[in-house]
């Protein structure tokens, strides 16, 4: 009965056990990328707080087996039927004929479902090498194609670790594809492994980690950004100019501030909330693109970001650089009447070209001296990030509850949880209520 109620109020937890997915989350990275094209171009992949598995399961399927989701599988549905009705007309055969040599992926109308499948097999097998890595804490089965990494993401010898792991020496073994690491090294790698640096950066860095809310929403929002910052800092010792980050965040109430901390190291900064989410959640995602790493930054788990003023300093940086913009005409609040007495600024309140909205601001518990700048800490600059909405505004609603079939059979979770951390405190209380009950 659980299980069917489970069923019936999340249409996604049951759909991830119908198509075959370790969770739920698999569709939110689905969306994202059908929304932000994540995927193309990228050969190299860590999967940070990847455990059940589900957002590694999605790259395993889209970049080694070469599966297609979302929007891109029925675009290949309509050009199939675009080329068989070409086929149809004679004086077209021929064009039909050289579109589907231009796209060998597609189906010929003479073609059996075999020899689609085979042909696509061939396909997928020319892909270039791909290279996934997925880290967490907690022990993830294995996936095809993808080395896992058990390790702390806040720790500095996760990062010698994981360059291991991407780009494993001959005395390893070469690659180590389906291969499980432990954290036991001692960072003792020669070349860039030394300094912490990839010899081989990678394209896209994900995390959907989040810890155990406590219904404290300020509590649990500060740990996750917290969280966030560690999946950051390890992201800009292993992504490549340009690539891309992915993480999950809580929004709250001073979570401007982290937008503008982002934007210092990538050029695009957005706000995305995929259809699979919960409304009623605070969680989103902030996807990242176009990483541009300011001039003589050094990545470090032993100096990370967060930290200290090192973030503020360097925000302060990005702000000088910023371009000057006109004084505004302002209404005064008190007597309703226009005054210009704006002078002009770096920042202002002005729209840059991307859409995101910049005015300086000050947090409301900061002291403030005469010359109203605050104790402690320096000007922030906030930022009013573009929000998305990712998914089909036809698809299943996350807070709805759907009507079941009557010959409905509720199906067991793909993959459960191989150590859960919860599984002891289960064990003392079903041993409890058994010596209770005697």
């Amino acid at each position: 009965m659980g299980k069917s109620s489970k069923d019936k109020r999340d249409a996604y937890y049951r759909l991830a056990k119908e198509q075959g997915w370790r969770a739920r989350s698999a569709f939110k990275l689905l969306q994202l990328d059908e929304e932000f094209d994540l995927f193309s171009g990228v050969t190299r992949v860590v999967d940070l707080c990847a455990a059940p598995g589900s957002w590694s399961q999605v790259l395993s399927r889209v970049l080694i087996q070469g599966d297609r989701f979302g929007r891109a599988a029925w675009r290949d549905r309509d050009a199939e039927l675009r080329r068989r009705m070409l086929a149809v007309f004679p004086d077209d055969a021929a064009a039909a004929k050289n579109d589907t040599d231009a796209d060998p992926t597609t189906t010929r109308p003479d073609e059996t479902p075999a020899q689609t499948q085979q042909q696509q097999q061939q396909q997928s097998r020319r892909r270039p090498e791909v290279k996934i890595v997925a880290i967490d804490l907690q022990p993830i089965s294995p996936l095809a194609g993808i080395t896992t990494l058990r390790a702390d993401i806040t720790h500095p010898a996760t990062v010698p670790l994981l360059l291991r792991a991407l780009d494993p020496s001959p005395a390893d073994g070469g690659s180590h594809s389906n291969h499980t690491y432990n954290d036991g090294s001692d960072g003792s790698h020669d070349g860039d492994d030394a300094h912490g640096k990839a010899s081989h950066p990678v394209d896209l860095v994900i995390s959907d980690g989040a810890p155990d809310v406590t219904g404290l929403h300020d509590l649990d929002i500060y740990v996750q950004s917290q969280l966030l910052f560690a999946a950051l800092n390890l992201a800009l010792c292993v992504l490549r100019p340009g690539g891309k980050f992915v993480a999950k965040i809580f929004r709250g109430r001073n979570v401007d501030v982290l937008y503008a901390q982002l934007k210092v190291f990538f050029d695009r900064v957005v706000v995305a909330k995929p259809r699979s989410s919960r409304a009623s959640s605070v969680e989103a995602f902030i996807v990242c693109l176009d990483f541009r790493p300011p001039a003589g930054f050094r990545a470090s788990l032993e100096e990370p970001l967060g930290v200290g003023r090192r973030l503020d300093a360097m925000a302060r940086a990005r702000e000088m650089q910023l371009p000057v913009v006109a004084g505004a005409v302002m209404q005064d609040p008190a007597r309703g009447t226009w005054q210009d007495d704006v002078a002009a600024t770096s920042v202002g309140a002005a729209a840059c070209a991307d859409g995101v909205v910049e005015m300086e601001a000050y947090d409301d518990t900061d002291n403030h001296d005469d010359d109203k700048t605050p104790k402690g800490s320096s000007r922030s600059t906030r930022w009013i990030a573009p929000f998305i909405a990712c998914g089909d505004l036809s698809a299943f609603d996350s807070d709805a509850s759907y009507q079941l079939p009557e010959d409905y059979v509720s199906l067991d979770p793909v993959q459960p949880p191989i150590a859960p951390p919860y599984k002891r405190a289960v064990e003392m209380r079903a041993a409890q209520s058994k010596a209770a009950s005697r």
